[in-house]
């Protein structure tokens, strides 16, 4: 059986390793850069380890999270905090936003009066409508509104009516301020990171990659891709690309957000309070969060490398969390045959996928394929396209 992958970044990496234990097999990736782990892979600067967005493994799946640790050793990050700091107040604030710091606000009487009056959440059509019957307006002022226009590129929040990203199950929280209280957090112990996860692939004998294809087009009926003048016939093919590009944007081209990321060195050992890894800022500068690398890396150094993240067009990182986008992308699923399985962040065109879910989305297909029964082109009733 010829499995051909697009795309050599966690998903595909993931679904190549799994399915190379099928006996009988035959794996190709095309990956488009020189290199494998996309956004997740670690790169160094000033001798610090970084990636381009701050991945540590989160997941609610224990089995994922069994998979991850046979390759790498992981250490928990469970404790990591988020901060917001709101210019107007001139404070830092816990996020997800938390009762106690509502006390601390200088119009705290003001938001719990118009918490008191919050109702009918459920019938939300969009972000900015979810957040005000949550909170009220100036909540959602202080904390949210200038950031999701920012993050999303966007000049309201009413564009954004898709958000079962957000806000991670709660809106205000009570008690200690931790993001993911009943999640495995970890983030590998080895200084270069999740990299030998991806650079064990290059060593199957059964797993070819080959780096900087440009992929010219594509056949899906047929099974045939031609990428750099050559030609290649599957049996299965497994996508992590934006889906459109699997048939040249017939019913468009679907919206991504991008990011630039600035790489800043500090002359102290540590820059943030213990336990913050991420700093939020919803107010009007153009970055949306600050990161120290080491916070998750463990790297030891007298100096510290924070990360500075700007939304931008450069790069398709993030799909849009809006309904019209996401409806084209069902088209697309809708015309994909049943070889075709279409997994990741970009593939699934979903902000809310991550490096769990690329796990067991191929640990879905790995058991269709054994059972010679395929069922693409969306693993996971959370993704599936729905006719």
């Amino acid at each position: 059986m010829k499995i051909l992958i697009i795309g050599g970044g966690f998903a595909g990496c993931a679904a190549a390793e799994m399915l190379s234990r099928i006996k009988g097999v035959d794996i190709k990736i095309l990956e488009k850069s020189n290199f494998l782990g996309a956004g997740v892979r670690t790169f160094f600067y000033g001798g610090h380890p970084y990636t381009y967005g701050p991945r540590h493994f989160l997941t609610q799946k224990k089995e994922t999270y069994d998979y991850l640790k046979k390759f790498l050793n992981l250490k928990s990050c469970k404790h990591h905090q988020f901060k917001s700091y709101v210019e107007n107040d001139n404070q830092f604030y816990n996020y997800p936003i938390n009762q106690t710091d509502i006390d601390k606000m200088p119009d705290s009487k003001k938001i719990r009066s118009e918490i008191k009056k919050q109702k009918n959440v459920h019938l939300s059509k969009n972000l900015e409508e979810f957040w005000i019957r949550s909170v009220g307006k100036t909540l959602f002022g202080k904390i949210i509104n200038d950031y999701n226009k920012k993050m999303w590129l966007v000049d309201n929040c009413k564009k954004i009516d898709t958000f079962k990203w957000s806000p991670k199950g709660y809106t205000i929280k009570s008690g200690k301020a931790a993001a993911f209280d009943n999640w495995i957090s970890c983030y590998p112990t080895h200084k270069d990171g999740y990299n030998r996860f991806f650079d064990k692939i290059l060593k199957y004998k059964n797993i070819k990659v080959l780096f900087k294809q440009n992929i010219k087009k594509i056949n899906l009926n047929k099974k045939k891709i031609v990428s750099n003048k050559r030609n290649f016939t599957y049996d299965i093919l497994i996508n992590t690309i934006s889906p459109d590009t699997l048939f040249n944007f017939k019913f468009g081209e679907l919206k991504f957000i991008g990011r630039d990321l600035h790489k800043i060195v500090f002359p102290t050992e540590n820059v943030f309070p213990k336990d913050v890894f991420f700093l939020y800022y919803p107010n009007k500068e153009k970055f949306t969060r600050l990161v120290e690398y080491k916070k998750f890396t463990r790297h030891k150094s007298k100096t510290s490398l924070v990360g500075m993240e700007i939304p931008s067009m450069n790069g398709k990182y993030y799909p849009l969390p809006i309904s019209s986008e996401q409806k084209k992308a069902n088209k697309y699923f809708s015309k994909m045959p049943k070889w075709v399985y279409s997994i990741g962040r970009a593939g699934t065109y979903r902000y809310e996928v991550d490096m769990d879910d690329c796990i067991w989305q191929s640990l879905q297909i790995k058991k269709q394929i054994e059972k010679g029964s395929y069922k693409g082109p969306i693993i996971g009733e959370e993704y599936k396209y729905k006719k």
